[in-house]
C-alpha cells in the first residue's frame, strides 16, 4: 500500500517521504517515549492522527539532521490545522517545542539496570516481544537483534537463470553499483552466493530491467538451497506468492515444474508478473489453500508459511506493531494444519521443505518437532549446500539477523520414508 502511495509523490521528494515514513515506523516506540512526558492527558488520550503528526514531528526533529527545526515544527502545526483546527496546532506546536528544548535527556532506564524496559522504550519495540527475546536469547543477543532492526536494510537482487558473475558483469555494464555481500563475518559471497548487494544510489528497476531477477534477502535465497530440486522433479510450492522462491526453483533448475499455489488470488498476480518478468519455464500457477493442497502428490513440497515475520522487521517495521500474542497463536494453528495437508502429498522417498521467516520457536523448531511427532514416516534430513554456520545441531537452517547481519529465516528438511 505504501508503495503505491509512494509512487503518487514527485520523484524528487520520493526519498525524503520513504524515510519519514519507514524511519518514524521504526522508532515509534523510543518516539513516544520522548514525547510523553510533554503531553498532560497521556498519549493515549491523543486523537490518533494527531499522535502520528507528533511523531513524524519528533522524527524529523530528533534523527534528520537536514531538516530544520522550525520547518520540521511548522509543518507539523500545519497538519495538525487540517485534523483538529487551531487548537489541534496550538498543542502539536507547545509539544514539539518542549521537545526540542528537553534536549538529550533519556525517559528510560539503562540497559543493565532493565534491558526489557531499555529495549522496549529506546530499542522501540513492542514489550512482549522483547520479553520474549530476552528470555530466550538473552540481554545481549536481543539488544543486537533490536538495533538491527532498528538499521535502514540493503538491498538484495537474486539473479534468475543466469549465473551470479554474468549478472553482475551486466549491472557493471548497465554502470549500477552493486557488490557480492560479506555476510556472518565471512568473505563475499561465502554465506549467500546467489545474491548481489546493490549499493547507492542503484535503482531497483534499472537492476531489474539489466538482469533477470528478483529482490530477495540473503536468508530467503539460501530456502532455495535448502529446496535443492533435482531435473525433472516436480515442486509444489503450496504458499508461494509474492513468488521469490518460485521463480528461483524454476531458475536454477529448468528440468523441473513448478507448481506455485497461493490462497489469495490477488497475490498471485504478483507472482504470475515475477514469473513472465524473469522469463522462467515451467511454472504454473493456481488460487488454492494450502491445507488442502490442489495437486495428489508432488516430489518436493515447499511451505513458506505464513507467520510472524519476526526475522523481516528490519524490512516490515509496520509488523512489530501489527503483531500479537494472539496472532501467535492463531498462526501457530495454522502452520500445523498447512503441515498435515502438505503431508498426504509427498509419497514415499519425497520431501517437505518447512520454511518461514519467524525468530519465534512455537513457528520453527517446536513445529518441526511436533510434525515429526504426529508423522512417524517422515524423518528430519540434514541440510546440504548451506554454509555450515547457517545450520543448528540438527541440520536445520536457522538465520539470525544479529549474526547473518540480514533477515532471520529458518528452514527443514523432512524425508517421507
Amino acid at each position: 500500500m505504501f508503495s503505491a502511495l509512494l509512487e503518487q509523490v514527485p520523484a524528487r521528494e520520493r526519498p525524503f517521504a520513504h524515510e519519514l515514513t519507514y524511519g518514524t515506523l521504526r522508532l515509534r516506540g523510543r518516539l513516544d517515549a520522548l514525547l510523553a512526558p510533554h503531553v498532560r492527558r497521556g498519549l493515549e488520550r491523543v486523537q490518533p492522527e494527531l499522535l502520528d503528526v507528533l511523531r513524524l514531528g519528533a522524527y524529523q526533529l530528533l534523527e534528520m539532521g537536514s531538516v530544520p527545526a522550525y520547518a520540521a515544527v511548522s509543518q507539523a502545526v500545519e497538519q495538525a490545522k487540517q485534523i483538529g483546527g487551531r487548537g489541534a496546532g496550538s498543542f502539536v506546536n507547545g509539544v514539539l517545542q518542549a521537545l526540542r528544548r528537553a534536549g538529550p535527556a533519556e525517559p528510560w532506564p539503562s540497559l543493565d539496570e532493565d534491558p526489557v524496559a531499555h529495549l522496549s522504550a529506546w530499542g522501540s519495540h513492542p514489550r512482549w516481544l522483547v520479553e520474549r527475546w530476552v528470555e530466550r536469547f538473552g540481554a545481549a543477543r536481543t539488544a543486537a537483534l533490536v538495533a538491527a532492526n532498528n538499521t535502514r536494510p540493503a538491498l538484495y537482487l537474486r539473479p534468475v537463470g543466469v549465473p551470479v558473475t554474468v549478472a553482475s558483469e551486466r549491472l557493471e555494464e548497465a554502470g549500477i553499483a552493486h557488490q557480492r555481500p560479506a555476510l556472518g563475518g565471512f568473505g563475499p559471497g561465502v554465506i549467500a552466493p546467489d545474491v548481489l548487494e546493490l549499493l547507492p544510489p542503484a535503482s531497483v528497476a534499472e537492476a531489474l530491467a539489466a538482469v533477470p531477477a528478483v529482490v530477495q534477502d540473503p536468508a530467503a535465497s539460501l530456502v532455495t538451497r535448502v529446496v535443492a530440486a533435482a531435473p525433472g522433479s516436480l515442486v509444489a510450492d503450496l504458499c508461494a506468492a509474492p513468488g521469490g522462491k518460485t521463480v528461483g526453483i524454476a531458475g536454477d533448475v529448468p528440468d523441473a515444474c513448478v507448481l506455485a499455489a497461493d490462497a489469495t488470488p490477488e497475490r498471485l498476480v504478483r507472482l504470475r508478473e515475477n514469473v513472465v518478468r524473469t522469463g522462467v519455464p515451467n511454472v504454473w500457477t493456481i488460487a488454492a489453500d494450502a491445507r488442502r493442497p490442489p495437486l495428489p502428490r508432488a516430489d518436493i513440497v515447499l511451505i513458506d508459511a505464513p507467520c510472524t515475520g519476526t526475522g523481516t522487521l528490519r524490512r516490515h517495521p509496520d509488523g512489530r506493531w501489527r503483531l500479537t500474542p494472539a496472532d501467535l497463536d492463531a498462526l501457530t494453528v495454522l502452520q500445523r494444519e498447512i503441515l498435515d495437508g502438505a503431508a498426504a502429498i509427498v509419497p514415499p522417498g519425497g520431501l517437505l521443505v518447512y520454511a518461514t521467516c519467524s525468530l519465534e520457536v512455537e513457528e520453527n523448531e517446536e513445529q518441526v518437532d511436533a510434525f515429526l511427532e504426529r508423522h512417524s514416516d517422515f524423518v528430519l534430513e540434514p541440510i546440504e549446500g548451506v554454509h555450515e554456520s547457517m545450520l543448528d545441531g540438527h541440520g536445520r537452517l536457522v538465520a539470525r539477523p544479529w549474526t547473518l547481519g540480514a533477515d532471520g529465516a529458518f528452514a527443514a528438511r523432512l524425508r517421507r520414508t
